[in-house]
C-alpha cells in the first residue's frame, strides 16, 4: 500500500472502522438473516448471499475512500433487506436473483447517465420514506408479540436497547445483542449447527430468471428505497462534512458492483448512511483529509469477512428465531422514526404520505403485485389529486403577501 497511507493511519481512524463494521454487523446483518429464514433459504444460499454483500462493499468502499480521500462508507441496503422480510417469501429464488440483477441495473443506469440527481428532485421523497415506513412497521410490531412468547428475551433485550439510546447510544444496539446472547446461552435457547452438506463455504452463482412479477415487486422497490433511502442520505452525510463528491461516481460504482454480486445473491451494495457518520466526523481525525483511512481500513474488513461467509452463516443460523427476530426489529426502529418523520414532515403531501403507508402497511397483494407498489401509486394518486388544490392555495397565499 502506498506510503501515504501509513503516514495518514491513525488509532482513531482504525477504531472508527472497526465500529462502524460492528455496528453494521449486528442489527442490520441480522436483518439479512431474518430475511433468509422468512423466505426459507438454504444454509449455503445464506452463505453466498453474505458473501455477495460484504466483497461488494469491501471492493467498492475501498476503491472510492482511496479514489476521493475520502470516507466513503459502503454497505448492504438495509431498507432493501427490510423490503425482502416482506417480499421474499414466496418468490422463487432464481427470480429474486433476477430482480436483484434487475433493480442493479436501474440503479447503475440512473448512476452513469446522471440521472440521480434530477430524479431525486422530481420524486417526491415523502412518498418513498412513507412506502419504507409502512414495510417497517408489521416487523417492529412484532417485537409486542414476541414478547408474549419469550418475555425475558423480547423485554430484556428492549430495555437494555432504550436505556443505551439514551447513555451510549452508538453502542446501544450492540450491548441489547449481547445481552440477548447471554440470556439465550443461559436458557440453552441455540440451535445445534446446520450440516451444509458440501455448500455454504463460499459464493453460489444462480441464473437470474426473469419474472414481471419479481420485477414489480422487489426490482422497482429494491431501487426506488436504494436511492431514497441510502444514496440520497450517504451524499448528505458526506457533504455535511466537507467531502463534495459528484453522485455519478459512487451511484453508478455501486450499482455496477450490485450487477455483478447479484447472481451470487447480494441484495444491492449502496452508500451508508449511520455508519459513515461514525467515520467522516472529528472524532475519527481532526484533518478531514487524514479520514479516508477509515474508509480504506472498512473495506479491507468486509473483505476479510467476506471470506468467511459461510462459516458465519454457520454460526448465525444457530441463534434462536427469536433473538434474530428482536434484533431486527431494534435495529429497524430508528429508520421506521426517520422514515415516518420524514413521510409526515411534508404538510402539502402529508395525506398521500398517509395512504402511502397504510397500503404498503396492509401488506396487500392485488393481481399478482405486492403492496410496495400498490402503496406508491395510490400515494402517487392521492398526491395527483390534491396538488391543484394545494397549489391554488400556494398561489392565493403569495398573491395576498405581494
Amino acid at each position: 500500500m502506498p506510503s501515504t497511507f501509513w503516514r495518514d493511519l491513525s488509532p482513531s481512524a482504525a477504531l472508527a472502522a472497526a465500529l462502524a463494521l460492528l455496528v453494521g454487523y449486528s442489527g442490520p446483518f441480522l436483518i439479512i438473516v431474518h430475511a433468509a429464514q422468512s423466505a426459507g433459504l438454504s444454509p449455503a444460499q445464506l452463505g453466498s448471499w453474505i458473501w455477495a454483500v460484504s466483497i461488494g462493499s469491501g471492493v467498492a468502499g475501498l476503491y472510492l475512500s482511496w479514489r476521493w480521500k475520502a470516507p466513503v462508507i459502503t454497505a448492504w441496503s438495509t431498507p432493501g433487506a427490510a423490503l425482502l422480510l416482506a417480499a421474499l417469501p414466496g418468490v422463487p429464488y432464481g427470480e429474486a436473483v433476477g430482480a436483484f440483477l434487475a433493480a442493479a441495473a436501474i440503479v447503475t443506469l440512473l448512476g452513469v447517465s446522471g440521472l440521480f440527481d434530477r430524479l431525486m428532485k422530481v420524486f417526491p421523497a415523502a412518498l418513498a420514506a412513507a412506502m419504507l415506513a409502512g414495510i417497517l412497521f408489521r416487523f417492529v410490531a412484532e417485537l409486542a408479540s414476541a414478547a408474549g412468547h419469550d418475555p425475558l428475551l423480547v423485554v430484556s433485550m428492549a430495555a437494555l436497547f432504550f436505556v443505551g439510546r439514551r447513555f451510549f447510544p452508538r453502542y446501544a444496539l450492540p450491548a441489547a445483542i449481547l445481552l440477548g446472547l447471554l440470556l439465550a446461552a443461559a436458557q440453552g435457547l441455540f440451535q445445534p449447527l446446520p450440516a451444509h452438506g458440501g455448500g455454504g463455504g463460499g459464493p453460489l452463482f444462480t441464473t437470474p430468471q426473469w419474472s414481471w412479477s419479481a420485477f414489480f415487486n422487489l426490482a422497482l422497490p429494491l431501487a426506488l428505497v436504494a436511492l431514497t433511502g441510502q444514496f440520497l442520505p450517504g451524499m448528505a452525510v458526506l457533504a455535511s462534512s466537507g467531502y463534495r463528491i459528484p453522485a455519478r461516481s459512487p451511484v453508478s460504482l455501486l450499482g455496477a458492483v450490485s450487477m455483478l454480486t447479484a447472481p451470487f445473491g447480494g441484495h444491492g451494495v449502496v452508500l451508508a448512511a449511520i455508519t459513515a457518520a461514525i467515520c467522516t466526523g472529528p472524532e475519527t481525525h481532526p484533518d478531514p483529509k487524514r479520514r479516508y483511512v477509515a474508509g480504506v481500513i472498512c473495506g479491507a474488513l468486509y473483505l476479510a469477512i467476506g471470506a468467511a461467509g459461510g462459516a458465519l452463516a454457520s454460526l448465525i443460523l444457530t441463534l434462536p428465531k427469536a433473538l434474530v427476530a428482536t434484533a431486527a426489529g431494534l435495529a429497524l426502529f430508528g429508520t421506521l422514526a426517520s422514515s415516518l418523520s420524514a413521510a409526515l414532515s411534508d404538510e402539502g403531501r402529508r395525506e398521500a404520505a398517509l395512504i402511502t403507508f397504510v397500503v404498503a402497511a396492509s401488506g396487500v397483494s392485488i393481481a399478482g403485485l405486492g403492496a410496495p407498489l400498490w402503496a406508491l401509486l395510490a400515494g402517487g394518486a392521492v398526491a395527483l389529486i390534491l396538488r391543484p388544490a394545494k397549489a391554488r392555495q400556494a398561489e392565493a397565499a403569495v398573491g395576498q403577501r405581494g
